[in-house]
């Protein structure tokens, strides 16, 4: 797929966030810029200026045609300008023309759409007829096209791990289902919010801890069990089977184990698309699954930005 310029300035903005990159024309960043400068963190609304002090610098050095393309939570409701979300199949094409746009000091600036889900799924001829499956994502679909690009495929099951965990389908390169799981939030509020952390005062990491609970939340079935098996965490500490400083290790392995049975069902392999120390975490819990995992590289949200702006018109 031809690029568009010489290079692109991209910027992945989250909510805590922001990194900027300097990307060539093979789609890789030839420099990067990382901040704290989040959705959360921009004081008074001003995108604009942390955008120009963040790459200002690179902007004047570059080519007069150079896009400026961001991707993240910038786009949403509570971010700079909204860029509406574009439902499945979603390629990279679509995404492209549905960029939001806003002229800034350094010229248009295009924000990446989220993508969308709202179907209805039939519950089985109850009472009650049907319900609306609904889900929503931004920024991970720019990291998913960028995988993509990255390893030169056009399907498969991706697993985007984090506080809002997504699982992604891509049929022919776009992006036809995902799911989110709210697997990080949830271990940080009954780790810090419950009477499970009351016997987390000490943490280590422990691998066998760790895998214990993996394969305790992949034999759970659907329903409630994760609601029990939760309780079970404190249990096993009172009968002495776990240890205090091994019952977060636990914890968290529980959480992933059953988000991992319950999203990677039917999968051969799985794209693992997050930092070292979290793909090693995941990969471990699809082995014990019976599922390849491999982990995608780093910078995949630059290749994604790269691969988007290839589309713009």
């Amino acid at each position: 797929m031809p690029r568009v310029g010489l290079m692109l300035i991209g910027v992945d903005w989250g909510t805590t966030r922001l990194r900027a990159y300097l990307i060539g024309a093979d789609g890789w960043p030839v420099a990067r810029k990382d901040s704290d400068d989040g959705l959360l963190n921009v004081k008074d609304g001003d995108f604009a200026g942390v955008l120009e002090r963040t790459v200002g610098p690179w902007r004047e050095d570059a080519p007069e045609d150079t896009p400026v393309l961001l991707s993240g939570m910038v786009g949403s409701r509570q971010g700079w300008v909204e860029a509406p979300y574009v439902g499945v199949p979603a390629t990279a094409e679509a995404l492209a023309a549905h960029c939001a746009t806003v002229e800034t000091p350094l010229g248009l600036v295009r924000i990446v759409p989220g993508v969308a889900i709202g179907q209805t799924v039939p519950r089985g001829g109850l009472a009650r007829g049907d319900v609306m499956r609904a889900d929503v994502m931004r920024g991970e679909e720019t990291e998913v096209m960028g995988a993509l690009e990255a390893l030169g495929g056009d399907a498969g099951t991706f697993v985007l791990p984090g506080t809002h965990s997504k699982w992604v389908t891509v049929e022919g390169g776009a992006i036809t289902d995902f799911s989110t799981y709210m697997t990080g939030e949830i271990f940080a509020a009954m780790k810090n919010h419950t009477i499970l952390g009351k016997m987390m005062s000490r943490d280590e990491a422990d691998r066998e801890a760790y895998l214990g609970g993996v394969a305790r939340g992949l034999a759970l079935g659907p329903g409630g069990e994760l609601m029990s098996a939760l309780f079970g965490v404190r249990v096993e500490g009172l009968m002495g089977r776990l240890r205090e400083a091994s019952a977060a290790s636990y914890l968290s392995g529980l959480l992933i184990g059953a988000e991992v049975g319950a999203a990677s069902r039917g999968a051969s392999s799985v794209t693992i698309v997050a930092a070292a120390a979290l793909a090693e975490r995941y990969a471990r819990a699809l082995e014990v699954a019976g599922v390849e995992a491999r982990a995608a590289p780093p910078d995949t949200a630059a290749r994604g930005l790269a691969k988007i702006a290839a589309a713009l018109s």
